[in-house]
């Protein structure tokens, strides 16, 4: 489905060029969660951007679908560190923004929105204003508004960053379980070892600035009943990527 091919991205600063990215090669499945792993600033959430054609990369190119990434494809839903929700919408408000703004508020796509709502426990709380819900909520409710949009991929640049530890271990896994269901190509940006293989089918480790791939980890854990972080395999996989990753905290 996404197909990122010798992607690289510099930067022109008034010290000179600065390289962000170096030919970053990554193809994504169909259905498919791969995170994406690396040091603070090494170009993660740039790659993100590259995707989602908000940024044009100084050399290569990706494809969704076999067509051109551009911001404009309708194919992309992102997510972001703030659920973003307006304060003076309700919730079933806030869930329609999406298709308000790309135009796509049909009554089929409201239905959609309104099962998506029920399914994922915040049926009795459409009409409720954000700073009503907890902070997980609100969480369920911005990945809802971007699932209504039916987009083909979904991006998330480290969506639970801001919600405290134990939120945020039950809300990745809730997020995890409503994408795993629907069906959802995802990729994720984070910084959370745990949480990426906890999420994933693989693990993109990337290299300090510029960054580029050093190793992809297949995560040969079931997920079926949502407890991959108590299998025996989970710490094997911890040590071996925050290993790849310390390399580049040493250096």
């Amino acid at each position: 489905m996404v197909q990122l091919r010798d992607i690289s991205m510099n930067y022109h600063s008034a010290e000179g060029e600065i390289a962000a990215v170096s030919n970053v090669n990554l193809d994504v499945a169909k259905g498919e969660f791969v995170s994406i792993v690396g040091p603070s600033g090494c170009g993660k959430s740039t790659v993100l951007s590259i995707i989602a054609g908000l940024l044009q990369p100084s050399a290569g190119c990706v494809t969704i679908n076999g067509e051109q990434a551009t911001k404009n494809c309708g194919q992309i839903g992102y997510m972001l560190q703030k659920d973003h929700l307006f304060g003076w919408r309700t919730i079933l408000s806030n869930t329609l923004l999406g298709l308000e703004i790309q135009k796509k508020k049909t009554a089929q796509n409201i239905e959609y929105a309104h099962e998506l709502l029920e399914k994922y426990g915040l049926g009795e709380f459409k009409l409720h204003r954000p700073h009503e819900l907890s902070g997980g909520m609100r969480q369920r409710a911005a990945l809802i508004r971007t699932l209504a949009t039916r987009p083909n991929i979904l991006l998330l640049d480290e969506p639970f960053s801001a919600l405290d530890y134990q939120t945020r271990l039950t809300v990745s896994d809730e997020i995890g379980g409503i994408l795993a269901s629907e069906n959802v190509t995802a990729i994720l940006v984070t910084h959370d070892i745990a949480e990426s293989i906890a999420l994933s089918d693989r693990v993109v480790v990337m290299s300090n600035r510029p960054a580029r791939i050093k190793n992809i980890h297949t995560i040969d854990i079931c997920r079926k009943d949502g407890s991959r972080r108590k299998s025996p395999k989970f710490a094997g996989y911890f040590d071996k990527i925050w290993e790849e990753l310390r390399e580049d905290v040493r250096g």
